[in-house]
């Protein structure tokens, strides 16, 4: 008989079927692609092998049909009612699965699809910007590799740039800080084990942007419910870089609330920064390998006389340079970790500043705070002018207690065995690099050093790449089969191997990868590794890139 969904579940860490898969499918673009498919091809040939055969159709709809009356109420602290339940037939995308949609009381909507080819593990995949929805295009990576998927609104019913729903909500702010990402997990698992008669042998999760928000919460506040953690582009303080984006919405406006640079401003700047720090990682390929190392100063473009197409006024020189610095109050006393940097530029083009109409981050982030960043919350009225960087940034720790992923200690979460894997794009203009890294700095101060951290916990910063995906980098990086390996062999990632496409891939990212949409590779390195062009070879393939570690 099905385990009862009622009873605690305690055994998500029994050893799993091994599965590792390539990254690349068909014949290898280059002789780095070439020595990676060799390495994975008898994974994926055991892991075929090992894979459960899939039970017949019309057995798996009945089964399905019954989750719609089955009794989820008694879930231990994630009482959950299944809604419906369909099954879907495998399409040429999509494996035969069963799709479920249910709601945790009091009203965190999810979605999940079970898979009849089940690989005995669970996978949740995260949301982004202020969730609101049931993105269940996350889940369908997992679900061709066999994973049971769930998704998640994370307690309200928007679009992910809507705040109203947190309008003195107290209910679905504690959800969409604290709560959703948990009893997920714990509701999941349950229907999971239920489902298939048997608990899931592991648990991982995956997000970025908010959803790399998640990932660290459930690290540090409830370490017990994934054996791995995929935390990408993660918004450590919700409401900290929230306020770093009305900064830099407000540095590229005058006085008046006019845009204070265009397009074409933007774009001279990212050339000059590009051109002044390209070769600094060893190789002239458009791609700032470390921006912060990168000493361009945007007073270098400054006119020298009357504003041309090829020069900055000093008051657009300013600009630029108030967004890499950061929020300051009026002593010019830091308020954050630095704003976006250099090489980001042409991501600052509609988030920040638009030549007419409202830019992204002054709607997203005028939301944020009329209606859940203070408390009590302003409401309608509230402008991003209305902040007071003398006042209101010792008043944001009030509702950041809801929010924040931000706790450096993580003894438990190793204790539990559990893994964790950020990475962070340095061309990211949502998401403040800086504060990411500082915060993998001070885990490694806390939990004892770099090599006892390392054990664990790996931060990969990816040259080139933008929030989560794109750029103009190698970004496109399968991190999921470097956890699975991680987890399940003890294979640690030393390196990860990033493409980047010549044609636009689906996100998230589907993989294998076609070896005829690959341009260029770069391995990735576990920060503060970086990679370094070796000097010859063709500078496309990963394999002429060697590491080099700048702390030695």
């Amino acid at each position: 008989m099905p385990a009862d969904p009622r009873t605690r579940l305690s055994s998500w860490r029994k050893p799993g079927p091994r599965f590792l898969f390539s990254i690349f499918g068909g014949k290898p673009a280059n002789s780095w692609i070439l020595a990676f498919a060799r390495m994975t091809a008898l994974g994926l040939t055991a892991a075929l092998l090992v894979s459960p055969p899939a039970v017949a159709q019309s057995d798996s709809a009945a089964k399905c049909a019954a989750l719609a009356t089955t009794e989820f109420g008694g879930i231990q602290d994630a009482p959950t009612q299944v809604m419906s339940a369909k099954y879907a037939p495998a399409t040429a995308d999509l494996p035969a699965h069963c799709d479920i949609i249910g709601n945790i009381q009091p009203h965190i909507g999810i979605q999940m699809r079970l898979p009849d080819a089940w690989n005995g593990k669970f996978l949740k995949q995260g949301c982004g910007g202020l969730c609101g929805g049931l993105l269940t295009a996350g889940c369908d990576e997992p679900l061709r590799r066999g994973y049971a998927c769930i998704v998640s609104d994370m307690g309200h019913k928007s679009t992910p740039l809507d705040g109203k729903w947190a309008y003195n909500n107290l209910q679905a702010e504690f959800d969409f800080g604290i709560r959703a990402t948990h009893v997920n997990a714990v509701a999941g698992k349950a229907i999971t084990e239920h489902y298939y008669g048997k608990a899931p042998a592991r648990s991982f999760y995956n997000g970025c942007s908010t959803g790399g928000r998640q990932g660290m919460v459930e690290a540090q506040r409830f370490p017990y419910d994934f054996d791995g953690i995929i935390a990408g582009a993660p918004v450590i303080d919700e409401t900290g870089d929230a306020m770093t984006l009305v900064w830099s919405v407000l540095a590229l406006q005058d006085k008046a609330g006019k845009p204070l640079v265009s397009s074409d401003d933007l774009r001279l700047v990212n050339r000059a920064a590009i051109a002044k720090c390209d070769a600094d990682d060893g190789l002239k390929d458009g791609i700032i390998g470390d921006p912060r190392t990168c000493s361009f100063d945007p007073k270098e473009l400054q006119c020298k006389g009357a504003k041309t197409k090829d020069c900055l006024t000093q008051a657009q020189a300013d600009g630029v340079r108030k967004v890499y610095q950061g929020p300051v109050n009026s002593k010019g006393q830091a308020l954050y970790t630095g704003g976006a940097l250099p090489g980001s530029e042409l991501n600052w083009i509609q988030q920040y500043v638009v030549e007419s109409g409202i830019s992204t981050y002054e709607r997203f982030m005028g939301d944020l705070f009329r209606y859940m960043g203070f408390s009590p919350d302003p409401g309608p009225e509230w402008k991003l002018s209305d902040f007071d960087f003398d006042r209101d940034y010792k008043r944001i720790g009030m509702m950041e207690a809801l929010y924040t992923g931000s706790n450096p200690d993580l003894r438990k979460f190793k204790a539990a065995g559990g893994k964790l894997l950020s990475y962070q794009g340095w061309d990211d203009q949502s998401v403040v690099p800086l504060n990411v890294v500082d915060y993998y700095d001070t885990t490694v101060k806390t939990m004892g050093g770099r090599a006892a951290t390392e054990a664990f916990f790996r931060l990969f910063a990816v040259p080139g790449m933008n929030h989560c995906t794109g750029g103009v980098g190698a970004w496109a990086i399968d991190y999921l089969s470097a956890m699975e390996a991680w987890v399940e062999k003890g294979v640690a990632p030393d390196m990860l191997l990033a493409i980047h496409p010549n044609r636009a891939l689906s996100f998230p990212t589907r993989f294998p990868i076609d070896p005829a949409a690959v341009k260029f590779s770069r391995p990735v390195y576990p920060y503060p590794v970086e990679a370094r062009y070796a000097g010859q070879g063709d500078p496309n393939d990963a394999a002429n890139f060697r590491p080099r570690d700048p702390t030695k």
